[in-house]
């Protein structure tokens, strides 16, 4: 798959915010979609890396892979390092200040139109705040702006996962590896339990899904097409 990438320093509120912004060539990826569909992407999704203090950044594999997901699927895809992590300025804030961040950059690569979220482990809790702050002012599903979420091994046992607008819950792909150690599946079902909302196990998988990030790809793209 053919893309671009454009290195980004963005403005948020503790300084400068470090983003990669990936875009198939063209418009859209050459595999993706039949060739009688305008070209260009048909929106923006900003994906959240793991945890900064331990060691997670914009260039985790599990975050390049959602990116990659989406680029082949024709949206342009946008990672970036919270604040402390790469040439980020600031300091991590449990969250708080990283839901600003994430805000801070749909505000100013995607303040319109369709927009995509997602998130893997640390990235997925932030996310998800990050949705529900987004959701009364720009809509979910097919009539709003907001198409997609995407969490892969939520944090659910270590952050408080916002509770998803039911509205979202058909537009939303949750991924969780069978013997992830980091964070237990049962958390994660815990927390999907009461909003009946169903969890894709990869079995055998562990946190950073090692050996089994083509079937991530592939889980992602195909949920992004089914929408």
């Amino acid at each position: 798959m053919n893309a671009r990438a454009d290195r980004l320093f963005l403005q948020g509120a503790a300084g400068a915010i470090e983003a990669l912004r990936e875009m198939p060539l063209n418009g859209v990826a050459a595999e993706s979609v039949p060739p009688h569909v305008p070209q260009g992407p048909p929106g923006v999704a900003v994906i959240a890396h793991p945890h900064p203090l331990f060691g997670g950044t914009m260039d985790n594999k599990v975050v390049q892979t959602i990116a990659r997901a989406f680029v082949r699927c024709g949206w342009s895809a946008v990672r970036f390092n919270f604040r402390g992590v790469g040439a980020s300025a600031g300091v991590h804030d449990q969250g708080r200040a990283e839901t600003e961040d994430f805000l801070a950059v749909v505000e100013q690569l995607a303040p319109r139109g369709a927009l995509a979220i997602a998130g893997f482990s640390f990235g997925a809790f932030v996310a998800s705040q990050a949705l529900v702050r987004l959701a009364a002012a720009r809509g979910v599903g097919p009539a709003g702006d907001i198409r997609h979420l995407v969490l892969v091994g939520t944090a659910a046992a270590h952050f408080p996962v916002a509770t998803l607008p039911a509205e979202m819950h058909e537009h939303t792909l949750i991924v969780h590896g069978e013997q992830d150690d980091t964070v237990p599946l049962a958390a994660v079902l815990d927390w999907a339990r009461p909003q009946a909302l169903p969890v894709t196990v990869v079995p055998g998988c562990g946190h950073f899904f090692h050996g089994q990030l083509p079937l991530l790809t592939g889980l992602v793209a195909r949920h992004v097409r089914a929408g």
